[in-house]
């Protein structure tokens, strides 16, 4: 029976590279696991040799690589190092040079190569019998490097162990302990309790915290293809019951007990268990789900909204009650991470999404801030927003394309210079206090929230500050304004170079719409309206605007508390583009030019069509003339 390559995480064979010091049996080994014999005459080095996949249990061929440790063939050797995807090491017992060797050269080596981590794991292979066990031997290298696997005695000559090598390599890379189980501390990894609590949850299908005897026995039938004896479900239980009491109730297997035995697995070898279960249910092998499973199911242009389906919505909305314990009416930080429990991690602990949402003073997180934060991760990254969607529970189709008048979501950049109010205007769409000193924005910051319209209904407002010395970096992308439904320009009303800069800026911004075919609409908000204008200012406004066809600025004031409706206009303004759209003076005479040439074009077609007609006329009254004569 062929497995597909998402049994094994995506892999369809095993490169294993052999390698160590000169005369520690590398080349015997690999022609003793082909041949199952011991070679009288071996070359120093031998081509590579490759195991059949019916060679072992999980039916995937390995190849085997042999290399020589002569410093001529270095870069031979390197190259393929970091092609393996494990590495066999081998030193001779019976020289203790070579296990010298092993800590002082080729393990730091292989670290610093970087492949011992991120190819695979180390095995070590001893050839003969010797006065120290293995353990004794073997224990101090495998605590300095814990990159090292397994640990195995071979010998070639006596054909001992010689196909356990490059079964438990192959192990390794198909089943390998890392990502599940921490050595040090002897228990799972914490991605790895997550995933097996979404699958457990998943298989609790009557939601009363335990796994019954028909649950668990179609969780076996699911992962291995074979039913559960009533003796053998018997057997498990009893397992956990006497090693852990509280894995088992009188419903049935409890979450407790279900971490309990996988790790119970891994700790007597048998990882293949714990990773047959985790692919069955989707997973990778960095405990993540597979990428082919939150492929979205349509193309997007770079102009496409997307957003969350309402089927999706009203599910987060059942989800955020679920777990509002205390019925507050928010998410505390603690019942956070309760609903992400079954994430890889929790997905808006780090920027963009940590500070991005209104939060009430213990940090809890409203139902619109909640949505929000969902709304924005679905516009930056719906990949990650689908797989989180899964993760915490969801089935359904995620996000949808949207209509230009069904939408909900709409996202904004802002511009402006340093020390306009930029970071100020975003703090307060999300409900922050007033801050004398904000520190200028360093990177890309965002604000997400719900906004009341004024004709009722409600539209979730996506800010996006940029900083003003990524603006040449930003627009030297042609497709950079595509996902921008609307582009806000904050200046100081009482610094006129703070004017200049932001006017300077939407100038660049319109005409790099203009010149890709992005045109987005733009406002001008005049932030600090509690302070003395600068001279002029009301005059170089009326102008300005009227020269670019937008909307005069919109005078605000974070610090008094007057935000002039800010919000609910630039959601107006972007749901009717047309009447916001500036057009700079090239702009204009490149219109003009086309409409020039277009009426040309209409005058031209027009005499081309009555010159045809006429000679078309004048060949039928030849022809008649002609007929009739």
């Amino acid at each position: 029976m062929a497995l597909s390559k998402a049994e094994f995480g995506g892999r369809s064979s095993v490169r294993v590279v052999v390698a160590g010091d000169l005369n520690t049996g590398k080349s015997s080994l690999i022609v003793s696991a082909a041949t199952e014999t011991f070679p009288e005459n071996v070359p120093a080095v031998v081509p590579p040799t490759r195991l059949p996949a019916d060679y072992y249990p999980d039916r995937v061929p390995v190849t085997i690589i042999d290399t020589s440790s002569r410093e001529e063939h270095r870069v031979s050797l390197v190259s393929e190092c970091q092609k393996a995807d494990a590495i066999v090491l081998t030193y001779a017992c019976d020289r203790p040079s070579t296990l010298e060797r092993l800590k002082t050269y080729w393990l730091p080596e292989l670290r610093r190569l970087d492949v011992s981590c991120d190819r695979g794991r180390c095995k070590l292979d001893l050839r003969e019998d010797h006065q120290l066990s293995l353990e004794q031997v073997m224990a101090p290298i495998m605590q300095q490097f814990r990159e090292i696997e397994t640990c195995i005695e071979c010998s070639a000559l006596k054909q001992i162990q010689v196909p356990e090598v490059f079964y438990y390599a192959q192990k390794a890379v198909l089943h390998p302990t890392a990502p599940l189980f921490d050595q040090e501390t002897q228990s799972l990894k914490p991605r790895c309790v997550r995933a097996l609590k979404r699958i457990f949850i998943l298989c609790d299908h009557d939601r009363d915290g335990a796994l019954s005897d028909a649950e668990l026995n179609d969780f076996q039938v699911r992962c291995f293809n074979a039913p559960l004896q009533p003796s053998e479900i018997v057997g498990v239980k009893k397992v956990v019951q006497e090693k852990m009491p509280e894995g088992v109730n009188e419903h049935g297997l409890t979450l407790t007990g279900f971490l309990f035995l996988h790790a119970l697995f891994i700790e007597r070898g048998r990882l293949e268990t714990t990773w047959t279960v985790l692919r069955k249910f989707g997973y990778d092998n960095n405990i993540k789900l597979r990428d082919d499973l939150l492929s979205l199911k349509f193309k997007r242009a770079p102009d496409q909204s997307l957003e969350l389906t309402d089927v999706a919505v009203e599910f987060l909305k059942r989800i955020f009650y679920l777990f509002d314990a205390d019925n507050d009416g928010s998410l505390r930080p603690a019942e956070l991470d309760d609903l992400f429990s079954t994430a890889p991690e929790s997905p808006w602990a780090v920027g963009p999404y940590k500070d991005a949402a209104e939060k009430n003073v213990l940090g809890g997180l409203s139902l619109e801030g909640f949505l929000s934060e969902w709304a924005l991760m679905t516009v930056l990254d719906p990949v990650s927003s689908l797989a989180n969607l899964i993760y915490i529970g969801y089935t359904g189709d995620a996000a949808s394309e949207r209509q230009h008048s069904m939408r909900n979501v709409y996202r904004c950049f802002v511009f402006g210079p340093r020390n306009a109010g930029k970071s100020t205007l975003l703090n307060s769409l999300t409900g922050r206090p007033f801050a004398e000193n904000n520190m200028p924005a360093t990177q890309q910051l965002f604000s997400a929230n719900v906004v009341d319209m004024p004709e009722g209904g409600k539209k979730t407002l996506i800010m996006q500050e940029i900083p003003a010395d990524e603006v040449k970096t930003l627009l030297s992308n042609k497709d950079s304004l595509a996902p921008c439904d609307i582009a806000v320009f904050v200046y100081d009303s009482s610094d006129e170079s703070s004017w200049k800069k932001a006017t300077d800026l939407l100038i660049q911004v319109a005409s790099h719409g203009e010149n890709n075919g992005f045109e987005v609409p733009c406002l001008i908000v005049s932030a600090k309206d509690d302070l003395d204008p600068y001279p002029l200012s009301v005059k170089d406004a009326t102008r300005f605007s009227q020269e670019m066809g937008i909307e005069t600025p919109i005078p605000v004031s974070i610090k008094l508390g007057d935000f002039n409706n800010v919000f609910q206009r630039i959601i107006s303004a972007a749901q009717q583009p047309h009447l916001s759209i500036p057009e700079t003076e090239a702009g204009k005479y490149r219109k003009q030019c086309q409409q020039i040439f277009k009426n040309s074009l209409v005058v031209i077609s027009v005499g081309a069509a009555a010159v045809f007609v006429g000679l078309a006329a004048y060949r039928v009254y030849a022809a008649r003339k002609a007929a009739s004569g």
